[in-house]
């Protein structure tokens, strides 16, 4: 794919909508890392759920735990994977406390200490909740890295890679978010809503039906 395409594909998507959003509901950098934390092989509207109801009770480091694993099951038990959720929970929460003030830190080495914290969710918090550009693949955006061919790749990090790459700079800060909403409701997985997509034609996915 050439770089004129890629440009318009990200246009398009910019103008479709210029400000986007994560799904996840947060109010602070220390809610989007525990609603990252454990939105891990499950949806934004099952995280959503649990924390409207957690976030009330306990939306700081301390107040998570004082509510000890235990505590903290009881509200995130609908949740997939809840109980080591939990426990890298309280494990994260206490070095927040102890070692950062109570205050999410705004570095990629100093998150991925933190248990539970991978690449990717410290790739989403630098983005979302401190703006630095920084790419975040999950499923949705590894599909469209390779189904449009805007950055294909046999893994994960071989995809962000040629994202941070191949994606126009003007485009970074927020490319993040385009794909993976992109990805989440037209370029879903089985069967790709081609007819309402707005980069249809740009799009070098070689298995497309024809109608």
């Amino acid at each position: 794919m050439n770089k004129a395409k890629r440009h318009e594909i990200f246009s398009r998507l910019r103008a479709e909508n210029p400000e986007p959003k994560t799904e996840l509901e947060y109010s602070s950098p220390f809610e989007l890392l525990i609603a990252v934390l454990l939105s891990a092989q499950a949806t934004d509207v099952s995280v959503n759920k649990a924390t409207r109801k957690l976030f009330p009770v306990a939306n700081t480091p301390q107040a998570i735990l004082d509510l000890g694993v235990e505590g903290l099951k009881e509200y995130i038990k609908t949740i997939g994977l809840f109980n080591a959720k939990a426990e890298n929970t309280i494990k994260t929460c206490r070095i927040l406390v102890e070692q950062h003030d109570s205050v999410v830190p705004d570095t990629r080495e100093a998150l991925e200490a933190l248990p539970g914290v991978g690449r990717k969710t410290a790739n989403v918090v630098l983005n979302t909740a401190f703006r630095q550009i920084a790419m975040a693949v999950d499923t949705h955006i590894f599909r469209f890295g390779n189904r449009t061919k805007v950055a294909p790749g046999k893994d994960v990090l071989e995809v962000e890679q040629k994202l941070m790459k191949f994606v126009p700079k003007e485009f970074l800060l927020d490319a993040h978010h385009w794909m993976i909403l992109h990805g989440r409701y037209i370029c879903v997985a089985r069967k790709p809503k081609c007819d309402a997509c707005l980069i249809e034609d740009l799009c070098e996915f070689k298995e497309k039906t024809s109608t």
